[in-house]
């Protein structure tokens, strides 16, 4: 049962049950954010107002059965001028842009597929849900260094699925889109392909991808010699500038990169 009720009249004393909620959790993230004036607010089903979206859609992606790859939303309390996320915090844990720099090095094929496949999933799940969470970087996939569990973080700039497309984008100017660039215009799952493809060749070759990377790439004539033409054409499939000759997120677990795996 809920620690904390979304309504003021429905819970006895909302800050005693966070305080409550922390106590009973050996570990914990928790965040709590300012509002602004240009904050926004979606309603979600269930719910009578409008929730900070960052909330709304962790409420969405952990609609359902429990998904390991996706960090799990423990409670959360919507004041006026602020709100609080209690999330789970696994333990040990570092973003994934801290575990390459740790490395000092790409990672081996082996443990690229094992994080990729687990982000992929993430943003899969999330898209069954209607979630669409639009700033998937390096930051905000977090990996056990001990056994390699990823777990995607951080909504804050997400939104809903919608197939209509979207004007503004709110993330991250690297993993942006070209097709944002080029027509101030994008579709949600093309724009995911293409942010898991920047994290693919940043975990795989140390940095991320330069323009002449992306001249190449364009036309399969990117290739690596410390990685499998599997990989190179992944790679490719997820960075291709026209978002409709992208891979399909859904299908990207059926590339033959993955096959190794099996």
């Amino acid at each position: 049962m809920r620690l904390l009720k979304q309504e003021r009249k429905k819970r006895a004393s909302g800050r005693d049950s966070l305080i409550s909620s922390l106590r009973s959790l050996v570990e914990v993230a928790v965040k709590y954010a300012v509002k602004s004036p240009m904050m926004k607010e979606m309603k979600v089903p269930g719910y009578v107002k409008p929730l900070p979206t960052e909330i709304a859609l962790a409420i969405m992606a952990n609609n359902g059965p429990y998904v390991p790859e996706i960090i799990k939303l423990i409670d959360w309390e919507d004041n006026d001028d602020h709100y609080i996320i209690i999330m789970e915090r696994p333990t040990p844990c570092m973003d994934l842009l801290r575990f390459l720099n740790h490395k000092n090095k790409p990672l081996d094929e082996k443990m690229g597929r094992h994080i990729m496949w687990q982000a992929i999933h993430a943003a899969s799940v999330c898209f069954d849900r209607g979630v669409f969470h639009r700033d998937i970087k390096l930051e905000n996939l977090l990996v056990n260094p001990d056994t390699l569990e990823v777990k995607l973080i951080d909504f804050g700039c997400g939104s809903t699925v919608k197939r209509s497309g979207y004007k503004i984008f709110c993330g991250t100017r690297e993993y942006f889109p070209p097709e944002y660039e080029m027509y101030g215009r994008y579709h949600a799952q093309p724009a995911t392909v293409w942010s898991l493809g920047i994290v693919l060749f940043a975990m795989m070759c140390g940095a991320l991808p330069s323009i002449s990377d992306h001249s190449l790439i364009r036309n399969y004539r990117w290739t690596s010699p410390d990685l499998s033409k599997e990989c190179c054409r992944m790679i490719c499939g997820c960075l291709q500038p026209d978002p409709d000759e992208r891979l399909a997120l859904q299908q990207m677990h059926l590339h033959n990169w993955f096959k190794v795996m099996e």
